[in-house]
């Protein structure tokens, strides 16, 4: 690759050596020189580079996502969108026209759906699901994929029985008068469904997983951390799909894979490790569950739910068991990620971690939603990253309140404690719970509120713009390890960059991120595709 030289922006490298520049140069994948567009255009400018004029827009680091699911994505394309839905009739309706055009007994796989944002209605039952897809079996995952909805013809073609062993960990809830199935699946008892559905050809898979990588970028993404196998068929055909797709096909985004811990064995087998692969696609952390979520309150907390104090919310893992996973994680010298939404589940993952050595890649708490006091200290660990999601604030208050209580609130979402205390935090979007857009999650990270409401939720955890942008950047860089080779535009760094329309820093309303645009994302040196 020739050199370019990207210049006339307003370049916000997030290096404390040269924190603003006006130009940056590139040249095979790396940044080569960076300064003022004059001293620039004279040392580089003569010798064929290809000047591309950044229009005075803003120029940050490639913003990463540090937690998402890019195969919830793939599906979003695949099957029912439900993402954003207002009301049980615009749900049924959807489903009712989606079935119109499903064969009898073919399955309607559908996502995203959450009765917290009807303004009409409640849950569709499972005698309303019946009625519009009267043919079909249907299986719909909650956006938080830790409830699931069923009609009746998916109960049958699943051979369901009252008497049948429920997975542990699940439920089927029941109605409290007829003592019969309301269509709703909790946690691992959607197994009972699922091992019923066919699975999507290769083809299909790979198309959605192209499509999604697609959309991230546009975004304005340039690396993700995504965790998968689970979805897309096991470790040997999820890494083949990525690696056909990144490094035969060429889709730039750059790929962190978090592998669910029960292919541990299989990475031994195949002699992967925490770093395989290259800079475009890599083996990450050993990707865990301590808990649920605040949803259905199963997220583990120290002390009961506020809105039902028989509840603590549950663990997905014993003691034992946890420690046995982290075990076999560290005997192949892999970090850990580990799901914790409750305080008390992720007080038992730092009681584990404590016991065991560190590798050379930081442990991961994914989400971080519940702390404390005591927490924040414990977190507040170099080899310890929090990856958090500043979208969830949007999808979880005002509800959220009723479950952990007013006293607790402000130890919820507390970024600006977990940075002002030195934790390390990483900024993701857990997509496609919430949306993948980063620039929506700046705004909640800024804001604390859902956009076009005037309601400030814990406001004292508010974190500056730079803050949040830098969640985004260098958290994401540090979570993997590489802030080495990026979050940062500095020479001998990948060549990773996004262009804004407007530049962050100059806002005078927080509000205008939400018509702010994605102008380029640029990786490896080269304008991706928008």
């Amino acid at each position: 690759m020739s050199k370019a030289i990207y210049t006339n922006g307003l370049i916000y490298t997030l290096d404390s050596n040269q924190p603003l520049v006006e130009s940056v140069v590139v040249e095979n994948g790396r940044i080569l020189d960076l300064g003022s567009h004059h001293d620039m255009s004279l040392q580089w400018g003569r010798s064929g580079s290809k000047i591309i004029d950044l229009g005075g827009k803003m120029v940050t680091p490639g913003l990463i996502d540090s937690h998402l699911h890019l195969s919830g994505l793939a599906f979003n394309f695949l099957d029912l969108d439900l993402t954003g839905i207002k009301s049980k009739a615009e749900m049924l309706n959807k489903i009712k026209q989606k079935a119109a055009t499903v064969a009898p007994g073919k399955w309607l796989i559908g996502m995203g759906w959450d009765e917290n944002l009807f303004t009409e209605g409640s849950i569709p039952t499972i005698e309303e699901l019946d009625y519009v897809a009267p043919h079909c079996p249907i299986y719909l995952k909650r956006v938080c994929y830790h409830a699931f909805l069923v009609n009746s013809k998916a109960l049958k073609m699943s051979h369901y029985h009252p008497s049948n062993e429920v997975p542990k960990g699940g439920s089927v809830v029941l109605d409290p008068q007829t003592k019969k199935p309301t269509g709703m699946l909790l946690e691992s008892a959607s197994k009972i469904v699922t091992k019923h559905i066919p699975e999507k050809t290769y083809e299909e898979l790979k198309n959605g997983l192209g499509l999604a990588m697609k959309f991230a970028i546009k975004k304005g993404l340039t690396s993700v951390h995504t965790n998968d196998p689970a979805y897309l068929g096991g470790l040997e055909q999820t890494y083949k799909m990525y690696n056909e797709l990144i490094n035969h096909e060429h889709n730039g985004l750059r790929c962190n894979l978090l592998i669910d811990y029960p292919f541990q064995s299989e990475l031994k087998e195949k002699g992967m490790f925490a770093g395989f692969g290259n800079e475009k696609l890599q083996i990450g952390a050993i990707k865990i569950f301590a808990d649920g979520a605040f949803g259905r309150r199963t997220a583990l907390l120290s002390n009961p739910y506020s809105d039902e104090p028989s509840k603590y919310g549950e663990a997905m893992q014993t003691q034992e068991i946890l420690f046995t996973i982290v075990k076999e994680a560290r005997e192949q010298f892999f970090p850990i990620a580990v799901h914790t939404i409750g305080d008390k589940a992720l007080e038992n993952v730092l009681d584990i971690l404590d016991q065991f050595p560190k590798v050379n890649y930081r442990d991961r708490i994914i989400h971080t939603s519940l702390v404390r006091e005591d927490l924040i200290q414990r977190l507040a660990d170099p080899n310890i990253v929090a990856d958090i999601q500043p979208r969830f604030v949007v999808g979880d208050y005002p509800w959220v309140i009723e479950r952990i209580g007013k006293k607790r609130e402000s130890y919820l979402y507390a970024w600006k404690s977990l940075l002002s205390n030195g934790v390390i935090c990483a900024g993701g979007s857990d997509a496609p719970v919430e949306p993948v857009d980063p620039l929506l999650g700046i705004h909640a990270a800024v804001t604390r509120k859902t956009p076009g409401k005037l309601e400030t939720w814990n406001e004292d955890q508010k974190i500056s713009m730079h803050e949040a942008v830098k969640l985004f950047t260098i958290g994401g860089a540090y979570a993997t390890n590489e802030e080495a080779i990026k979050g940062t535009i500095s020479r001998g760094k990948l060549a990773d960059m996004t262009v804004f329309s407007k530049d962050l820093y100059s806002l005078e309303n927080p509000d205008e991120l939400l018509k702010t645009n994605i102008e380029m994302t640029i990786i490896d040196g080269e304008i991706q595709g928008i």
